[in-house]
């Protein structure tokens, strides 16, 4: 994408209300002043608040708020050019159960209270497979304390990916470290019983790994 490609659209971010931009500045100081108001301030109901962390293109925050009329999501990136998107959709289309915003995954603890979470989607992440880059994977153990930090008591953490490896470290630090696996899948495409949001529909990315027949693999859990 070009540099006046992305001006266009940061600028275009700023026109639209399902967008926030805070500056870290904002964040670190506990200044975001949706922090523990999103459905009373900005949604406007009290359904269950759901967080898609490294939402991209935003597919699958708008895919879920589509389907899911109930729920309110965010969608989560630190490439505001990227969810553009997304956020343009959602406008167009008169989706309100839906925003973004622009910020690092590891300050959601300022963007959002304890137990004001309800579930969180981590859709293919990097799976950062060198050993050095183990502190950025999006599963790692201290990450999944962080995402307890704004979870309720009975909320759940969903992971898609096409990462074999992914999937396989996830699934190995979830049963070492003692937490509930609710439900996993190899190849959720072939094999039965995946639920409903997880084949509904796809992400750009995710029809072209279909297309060479790549394995999608999926986990929910419980982080104890």
């Amino acid at each position: 994408m070009g540099s006046k490609n992305k001006l266009k659209r940061f600028k275009e971010n700023e026109t639209f209300d399902n967008v926030f931009q805070p500056t870290r500045e904002e964040v670190v100081g506990d200044l975001f002043p949706l922090k523990g108001k999103w459905n009373s301030e900005f949604f406007k109901n009290e359904n269950p608040l759901v967080l898609e962390l490294g939402c991209g293109k935003g597919e699958y925050s708008v895919g879920l708020a589509e389907r899911y009329p109930n729920k309110n999501f965010v969608g989560i990136d630190i490439k505001g050019a990227r969810f553009w998107r997304g956020a343009k959709t959602a406008v167009e289309t008169g989706l309100h159960n839906v925003a973004f915003i622009r910020t690092q995954i590891e300050l959601i603890n300022h963007i959002f209270a304890e137990n004001e979470v309800d579930e969180i989607w981590i859709t293919f992440p990097d799976p950062q497979i060198k050993y050095k880059r183990t502190k950025h994977r999006m599963t790692n153990s201290e990450f999944l304390q962080l995402y307890k930090k704004v979870l309720k008591k009975d909320g759940v953490v969903n992971l898609k990916t096409d990462s074999e490896f992914m999937h396989g470290y996830t699934l190995g630090l979830l049963h070492g470290e003692g937490h509930e696996v609710l439900y996993a899948n190899h190849n959720v495409y072939v094999n039965e019983g995946s639920p409903e949001e997880v084949t509904a529909f796809q992400t750009f990315y995710e029809k072209q790994y279909l297309e060479i027949n790549k394995a999608i693999t999926y986990i929910r859990f419980k982080i104890k």
